[in-house]
């Protein structure tokens, strides 16, 4: 596992937006920071879950969050300028954005994988991606210290038979991470990294791995050092990485 040990207070006045927040490695982010002080924009798809989490966090006495619904598969230009002109009217600006959301598509050979699902797994892990860092990358050169976190996986650093569109996205992830850090070095308060979970108890894991026990793999909460070093000051300086969680 990661080695760090983050202090209580280290995300204290720290706005930070996570990416389907619902459920899984986002939700147990959105509560570790939350826990260590900052305010926690919880964004995805269903709201019900999001409300779920919103609740975790302001039952233990933490920051106050904010649900924001959002649909990255559906997702027009217009609805990402307005995400952003919210959190600025709201907040002012944004210290943190972990891409967290992302689905698996089908594990099957190329040859067998419709050009329909290739798209879909592409849109929402890639474009949707980008569309978000774009659009909110002028809020977060609004603050002294910002970190974007990418959430990449073994199969986006080293090509692996059957996995498909969910592959290739997280080596569109990966260079798109590489290429925010290349652009921001030195020239904005902005840093850029990357995150592989690996083998997590997840709904995800599971889908992509029904036979295993989950049981064997760590819970998300468990992973959550890395995610809290590179949201925090302690990574200042630290930019294009690729890290692993375990």
């Amino acid at each position: 596992m990661f080695d760090y040990s983050a202090r209580p207070d280290l995300l204290d006045g720290r706005v930070i937006l996570v990416t389907g927040a619902g459920r899984g490695i986002g939700a147990a982010a959105a509560k570790a920071y939350a826990a260590h002080g900052a305010t926690v924009l919880l964004l995805g798809k269903t709201e019900a879950n999001l409300t779920q989490v919103y609740d975790e966090i302001e039952a233990a006495g933490h920051p106050q969050p904010a649900v924001i619904p959002f649909n990255l598969e559906t997702a027009l230009p217009h609805q990402y300028d307005e995400l952003a002109a919210m959190i600025e009217t709201e907040f002012g600006h944004l210290d943190g954005l972990l891409h967290n959301a992302s689905i698996i598509g089908p594990r099957t050979p190329l040859e067998q994988l419709s050009g329909e699902n290739f798209m879909r797994v592409m849109h929402v892990n890639v474009n949707a991606m980008f569309m978000l860092t774009s659009t909110l990358l002028p809020l977060l050169k609004l603050s002294t210290d910002a970190s974007v976190v990418f959430t990449s996986s073994s199969v986006g650093r080293k090509g692996r038979a059957y996995w498909g569109a969910y592959g290739v996205s997280k080596f569109a992830t990966e260079g798109l991470m590489q290429t925010l850090a290349d652009e921001v070095d030195t020239v904005a308060p902005v840093r850029a990294n990357s995150i592989n979970p690996g083998a997590t108890r997840t709904s995800m894991r599971a889908q992509a791995y029904p036979g295993e026990n989950p049981l064997n793999n760590p819970t998300p909460e468990e992973i959550m050092p890395v995610y809290l070093y590179l949201m925090g000051p302690d990574s200042k300086g630290v930019n294009g990485q690729a890290f692993n969680a375990q």
